[in-house]
């Protein structure tokens, strides 16, 4: 697979077993594709970018990780602990990836607002990872 399907198999992969993470989820709610009537609170992966990252003749590449954690609880304090699981279960991980090396994943960036519909909050944690092919 190419390294940011790796990445996110992995990322995905971590977060399901977290049992801090799936507790505060009621649930390993970690989705690519949100189903219909999911129960509120859930986490998706949003944008993606992979960028070359290649030196002299290694090869390599650079992603940036968004995920975003849904809630409609009536305050922060549900979407800020499940943001913090997301945070401690990935930053400086060492995942495994199918065909690839993860060199580093860290944490940087996160946002926690109200959505347009004034009810649902929105957690947004962005990560940035180095990979580089296994040989």
């Amino acid at each position: 697979p190419n390294a940011s399907w790796a990445l996110q198999r992995a990322v995905h992969a971590s977060l399901t077993s977290d049992v801090t993470l799936t507790t505060l989820l009621s649930g390993p709610k970690i989705y690519d594709y949100v189903p219909r009537n999911a129960a509120f609170p859930y986490v998706t992966f949003g944008q993606s970018t992979e960028r070359d990252w290649s030196t002299g003749g290694d090869e390599g590449h650079e992603h940036v990780l968004t995920l975003r954690v849904w809630s409609d609880a009536r305050g922060r304090k549900q979407i800020q602990a499940i943001v913090d699981a997301v945070r401690f279960a990935l930053h400086d991980a060492a995942l495994t990836l199918t065909g690839h090396r993860l060199i580093n994943l860290r944490h940087e960036f996160t946002e926690v607002r109200r959505t347009g519909d004034g009810e649902t909050l929105r957690g947004l944690i962005r990560f940035r990872a180095v990979t580089e092919p296994k040989t």
